[in-house]
């Protein structure tokens, strides 16, 4: 035997040593909570943070290594941590909001961000969704374990080193009160951009620690000014300080609350009141996770394709956060950051549409409709509250972004069976958000809209991103007349029938792209479709070409025909990954990130094309979206720091992963549709929250046998290219027997393709 061959079989033995066939009895274990935190402003690969939370908690906490203020509040590459932080961050891009922090100090009391730092090794780190920890070079080894509006940390300091614990405000104003007999801090923070935009709006906390204090005092970070022995302040940026025996381990509990101290000291209570130590709520949260990310069963992967499974499936579990308390009485309310009053009920924060509508909440809509009932029903309330439906909510309305994706969640939850609002005034709030133009923002409201409805398409250069907005209202339209049409809403049916088509108004078929048109309805001079920025929000032509989710086949007909879309899909991965920097006037992060891709102009980087990829299953080509998903999830995913292409964007980017490890994925929100790709693994099974289980067997799955050759769906052949909410939600067995090389003939009839408006007339 020669040793070409012993190699072969020596790397077949190791492959098996390396792949599960079991279920994964503990998977929050393959999580890395680190995963895409090697990023900068010039590069994403994440922009996440090790995030130390419980699924859709109200608070995170995280290490923090940049300086107050900092939207990279982790990087991978830094040596120092300042601090531990509460936090809520969304996106380096956005910062954050209702930040306080806490920071072990030895030997002589430092107390602004930069003297405090400490040097840290990735080699004493463990970083899991239920429990941080990290030994500094100050000899102080902290851990973190989370509860849904608070956390327990434990600091073990060395001996014979003074010990402190610095507790700083962070960039806005805050409040402390020393309360030394009882060992407690309480006071409020107030501070990031979130909420300033609700005046009064406060984060109060409550630190109680289990060791005397031997002394204290109170101090502020804008001139490092302190007040030994002082117990009480008010003012920007007021932390404290406490001095603890040399060599203790001191634990503190903390919680927050919106509404009030007394509801922080009520949610300290209920969520760690008996946790006597940082175990308790470490196995406590660790139960929590492994319960919730138990839900997907995976079999028959790699060590490392586990691994990238579940920390996807962390990170899109994060998203959007809780933002209710639960009273005395044991029922939920909240402090609305949309009007600065106390509501009976639930609410959710932290997320924008234009990322999150696409793959993160169908996500959740499968995993968790009760939750996304609540969550759609709250939208009224946000907008009762503040006269516009959410945009982006970080906690308050930012009306970051493009469209008025809203609808696009009220839409998919009524198509899907989940009807806890008043339809008739969802299509209420909408209309007003589609014929208006709000305060804070261009999602807030409609940038255009006169144009829009006028002219049928944005015009440009009048307005900033036309081309992207007019392609993401006439989808948003198109959900606003689906929503009307299943509730038997003629009036609104009536309004949006005609603008769910306004993309064919902004398709050029002399140049075959989506281009920007001015008022007279000219063409933009000097066309290029590798130019970015202009018509375009955050990309180029070659991206929002696509964006035609509720209509596939009439973006076929504009292209003259399957073949012709097919040829220019194909073209996306095959010409030159060059960039034109544009209106930008400079390379920007997504720019750069498309390139290192290396796959021509896919960039899945951004949320734009995320999509393009499940469109050759409209086109008669469905074993291309089989390959391309395969090959996109396998060379730019993993666990790693480096773990994504670009942001990761409130869950979305990883729901992409997550949707498409599974097999399928939501094209057009607002149907009940899942497309068809390729599922990652021999097995995967979805513990659905009604006790039914949905399975996908695909058992002789591997890297190179990517390709459907037949598919049944409980028994019974099934040549779709698509799945239905229904068809998972009433459980069963999904089984695809896969192979090396495509088969042509499946998937290819008229009935087989997945919705679009033009051929489902």
């Amino acid at each position: 035997m020669n040793i070409q061959k012993l190699s072969l079989i020596a790397l077949f033995f190791t492959g098996l040593l390396h792949a599960t066939t079991d279920p994964v009895k503990d998977p929050v274990e393959y999580v890395n909570t680190l995963q895409g935190t090697n990023s900068k402003f010039e590069l994403t690969r994440g922009n996440t943070y090790p995030t130390t939370a419980l699924p859709f908690g109200m608070n995170t906490w995280t290490p923090q290594t940049g300086v107050n203020g900092d939207g990279w509040k982790y990087q991978y590459f830094k040596e120092e941590i300042r601090g531990f932080q509460q936090a809520h961050q969304c996106s380096s891009w956005s910062n954050d909001y209702a930040v306080f922090s806490l920071m072990p100090v030895t030997e002589d009391l430092k107390l602004n961000d930069k003297e405090r730092a400490s040097k840290f090794s990735h080699d004493n780190e463990t970083a899991k969704p239920y429990y941080y920890q990290v030994q500094s070079e100050n000899g102080v080894n902290t851990e973190i374990s989370p509860s849904d509006r608070g956390a327990h940390l434990r600091f073990s300091f060395p001996k014979n080193k003074n010990a402190w614990i610095v507790l700083d405000g962070y960039t806005g104003t805050s409040e402390v009160k020393i309360d030394k007999k009882n060992r407690r801090i309480t006071g409020f923070v107030r501070n990031g951009r979130g909420m300033d935009r609700i005046e009064g709006m406060k984060n109060y906390f409550v630190i109680q620690f289990d060791k005397d204090f031997q002394a204290s005092g109170i101090w502020e970070n804008r001139e490092n000014k302190k007040w030994e022995n002082s117990n009480h302040k008010t003012g920007e940026g007021i932390g404290a300080f406490i001095q603890f025996k040399p060599g203790q381990v001191v634990q503190a509990k903390v919680a927050s609350s919106y509404i009030s101290v007394s509801q922080a000291e009520r949610n300290l209570e209920t969520e760690l009141g008996k946790d006597r130590k940082l175990e308790v709520t470490k196995n406590k949260a660790k139960k929590i996770w492994n319960e919730h990310l138990s839900k997907i069963q995976v079999e028959g992967g790699s060590e490392e394709q586990l691994k990238t499974f579940y920390s996807c499936f962390f990170r899109a579990s994060l998203f959007s956060r809780k933002f209710y308390e639960i009273n005395e009485n044991g029922d939920p309310f909240y402090y609305s950051p949309y009007d600065g009053k106390v509501h009976d009920g639930y609410m959710y924060t932290d997320t924008g549409f234009w990322d999150t509508f696409r793959a993160q909440f169908p996500l959740n809509i499968l995993l968790y409709p009760e939750m996304q009932g609540r969550y759609v029903s709250a939208l009224l309330d946000a907008y009762e509250q503040c006269g516009w439906l959410p945009s982006w909510s970080f906690p308050s309305e930012a009306g970051s972004m493009v469209g008025n994706h809203a609808i696009s969640l009220l839409a998919d939850a009524w198509a899907k069976g989940i009807k806890t609002f008043d339809p008739k005034k969802a299509l209420d709030a909408y209309w007003h958000e589609a014929t208006n133009k709000g305060p804070w923002g261009p999602a807030n409201g409609r940038d255009g809209w006169k144009d829009y409805y006028t002219l049928g398409y944005v015009s440009y250069p009048s307005t900033r991103e036309a081309t992207a907005k007019t392609l993401e209202y006439a989808y948003d339209d198109f959900c606003g007349y689906t929503l009307a049409n299943m509730t038997g809403n003629t009036f609104y049916k009536e309004r949006f029938e005609g603008s769910m088509y306004n993309y064919k108004n902004v398709f050029n078929p002399e140049t075959g792209f989506m281009q920007g048109k001015d008022k007279s309805g000219n063409w933009n001079d000097n066309f290029d479709p590798y130019e970015w920025g202009g018509p375009f929000t955050e990309g180029n032509a070659w991206h929002y070409l696509w964006s035609v989710f509720q209509d596939p086949q009439g973006l076929i007909d504009l292209m003259g025909g399957s073949e012709n879309f097919n040829k220019k899909l194909d073209s996306v991965f095959s010409v030159s990954n060059k960039v034109n920097v544009g209106t930008y006037g400079g390379k920007i992060h997504e720019m750069t990130e498309m390139q290192m891709a290396n796959m021509g102009q896919y960039a899945h980087g951004n949320q734009p094309i995320q999509h393009m990829i499940y469109l050759y299953n409209y086109a008669e080509q469905p074993w291309k979206a089989q390959y391309h998903a395969r090959n996109v999830m396998e060379k730019l995913y993993d666990f790693t720091e480096n773990g994504y292409p670009g942001d990761e964007d409130q869950g979305q980017t990883s729901s992409w992963y997550v949707l498409s490890a599974l097999g399928f994925y939501s094209v057009c929100p607002g149907t009940d549709q899942y497309v068809l790709g390729s599922p990652v693994f021999n097995k995967a099974t979805i513990n659905l929250e009604n006790g039914n289980k949905f399975i996908i067997n695909a058992p002789d799955n591997d890297m190179d046998n990517v390709y459907i050759q037949s598919a049944s769906l409980n028994g019974e052949t099934y040549t779709k290219n698509f799945i239905t909410y229904a068809d998972i939600l009433n459980g069963g067995s999904f089984d695809l027997k896969m192979s090396d090389s495509p088969n042509k003939n499946r998937g290819i009839n008229e009935s087989d393709k997945p919705f679009s408006l033009s051929a489902n007339k």
